[in-house]
């Protein structure tokens, strides 16, 4: 057993002596180990790399080329937002501060009853504690927040750095329109429906009209025959 032992550290030992050979072979500066031999190579590296083109953009001077999809800050559209409340609670770091209070809207002319809706009050988040995962944005059912790719909003003391709805208001002009679908791509089921239905409407507004029609010349030879 100690000499199959001994035999397989040999074979080992030989391996090693002999890739060290190799390398010395390959490399004949760290086979002489001349001083400063690393310093050669590192200027070799240096005098390489400067006749190669630059890709450092000069910022703030030049804006950066930011991604369509650029995760910077969330903006808000208030007008889309129904105090349905899906954000603040998935939102897993609790960033989202949402108020809002009831209000009575008057039943039409024609008939019906009183309905309450809510009126969003407040609106913020907290961007010291977000953590951008985007969640928010997902679960929102009306598409009242959006990604903007807006970026420059640091500021020097933490505490500035919860927002409210009018800044997030401001940064929802800064959203860029949607990637266009690919050719291929299906239609979305939201413009699906949307075209069915306005197609329904106007089926039923023609057939109105065609009713009206009828009904006006049903008239008009009632006249004739009196």
């Amino acid at each position: 057993m100690t000499s199959e032992l001994d035999r397989s550290a040999a074979v080992e030992k030989g391996a090693v002596e002999k890739s060290a050979q190799e390398k010395s072979a390959a490399d004949p500066a760290a086979g002489r180990g001349f001083p400063g031999a690393g310093l050669v190579k590192g200027l070799a590296t240096t005098f390489k790399t400067m006749t190669r083109p630059a890709h450092t953009v000069q910022y703030p001077d030049q804006p950066p080329e930011l991604p369509p999809r650029t995760r910077g800050v969330i903006a808000l559209v208030e007008e889309n937002c129904t105090v349905c409340m899906l954000c603040a609670r998935e939102c897993p770091d609790w960033c989202i501060y949402i108020d809002s209070h009831k209000e009575t809207v008057p039943a039409p002319p024609g008939g019906g009853r009183d309905r309450t809706r809510n009126v969003l009050d407040r609106f913020a988040i907290d961007f010291s504690l977000c953590m951008y995962c985007g969640i928010c944005i997902e679960v929102c059912p009306f598409d009242a927040l959006e990604w903007s790719p807006e970026f420059e909003y640091a500021e020097f003391d933490i505490k500035d750095l919860l927002h409210e709805k009018d800044r997030l208001r401001e940064w929802f002009f800064t959203v860029p329109a949607p990637v266009a679908l690919d050719p291929g791509a299906e239609e979305p089921k939201e413009i699906a429906a949307a075209q069915k239905a306005a197609d329904k409407q106007l089926a039923a507004q023609k057939a109105a009209e065609i009713v009206a029609l009828a009904d006006a010349g049903t008239d008009g030879e009632a006249e004739g025959e009196g």
